[in-house]
């Protein structure tokens, strides 16, 4: 949040093995449930509420996501393995309309059953939040205008 006050366009916030404990868990899922999801809990709920007394969730976008899901059942060392067919994320700010939820899994969380949502459907959303149009082209090294994402279009029902 401060830096955000201080005039920081882009902020990044790595939640990833504080006292050891990492999100990656193929063994010892119970560490993301005792250690690493009470701590993300209370940071990211106080950052909103935060924001939100201030005024800036009005002109700030947050996202809070992973690069992949975890498998629904334990393996045999009682860890999870990646699972790419679910996964959470969740966006707040820059429009966003607060509480909703988009889509739905199974009772597994194994599989979406309700309006999945794609990565370029998400990036179309992000960066349509941040007000760039998901057909805006920029050049490569190379200087040819490639789109900055393919495929998605942003998810209007979000949008307040």
């Amino acid at each position: 949040r401060r830096m955000i006050e201080a005039g920081a366009r882009f902020v990044t916030v790595l939640w990833d093995a504080p006292d050891g404990y990492s999100w990656d868990s193929p063994r010892n899922s119970d560490d993301v449930r005792k250690h690493l999801l009470p701590g993300l809990d209370q940071a990211f709920s106080a950052l909103l509420e935060d924001m939100s007394a201030r005024g800036l969730l009005d002109e700030t976008l947050i996202v809070c996501l992973g690069e992949i899901g975890r498998t629904p059942r334990g393996n045999t060392a009682w860890g999870r393995d990646h699972w790419s067919y679910c996964f959470p994320a969740v966006l707040a700010g820059a429009g966003i309309q607060g509480g909703a939820i988009y889509g739905r899994s199974d009772k597994d969380a194994a599989y979406p059953m309700d309006h999945p949502v794609p990565p370029e459907t998400l990036g179309a959303t992000v960066f349509h939040a941040l007000g760039i149009a998901p057909e805006t082209r920029v050049q490569d090294a190379f200087g040819r205008p490639v789109p900055v994402i393919e495929g998605g279009q942003p998810l209007d029902e979000l949008f307040t």
